[in-house]
C-alpha cells in the first residue's frame, strides 16, 4: 500500500508497506524494519510473538538521552499485546511502546516524523 508521506524532506519516511517489505526514503527493504528519522536499519522480528528484550536493542543500546521519545510497533496484519513479562524488562528500560497493526505504525510515524517528533517504528513486514 503506498501512502502519501507528510513531507519530511532528508527525513526516513515510510513510503510503501507491502507483504514481504517496505519502501522507505526511496530505499527498498525486504523484511521487517526499524525506520528512525536519520535511518532505517533490518529488524530480524517476523512475529510480536517472537520478540525479547533483545530485539528492541536498536533503541535500547542508545544513550537515555538520544533515545525517542515516542516508540511504535507495527505487530504486523493486526494488533497484539507484548508479553507481560516483556512489557515490564520494557518498562524497567525506560522504553514504553505503542503497539498497533503495521500499517498503522507507518501512517503514525510519518506523521510525528513531519511534527519533528523524536520518533522510532519498529514495523514487522505483513
Amino acid at each position: 500500500m503506498q501512502i502519501n508521506p507528510a513531507g519530511a524532506p532528508g527525513r526516513q519516511t515510510v513510503e510503501i508497506y507491502r507483504p514481504g517489505g517496505f519502501t522507505v526514503a526511496g530505499v527498498e527493504y525486504h523484511g521487517s524494519v526499524v525506520v528512525f528519522p536519520d535511518a532505517t536499519v533490518p529488524w530480524s522480528a517476523v512475529s510480536v510473538d517472537g520478540l525479547t528484550l533483545d530485539s528492541f536493542d536498536p533503541v535500547l543500546s542508545l544513550p537515555v538521552e538520544a533515545r525517542p521519545d515516542v516508540v511504535l510497533v507495527g505487530c504486523g496484519a493486526r494488533m497484539q499485546f507484548l508479553d507481560p513479562s516483556l512489557k515490564k524488562a520494557l518498562r524497567a528500560e525506560g522504553l514504553v511502546l505503542d503497539m498497533m497493526d503495521t500499517s498503522a505504525a507507518c501512517r503514525t510515524y510519518n506523521i510525528l516524523l513531519s511534527e519533528e517528533r523524536r520518533v522510532a517504528a519498529f514495523l514487522i513486514a505483513l
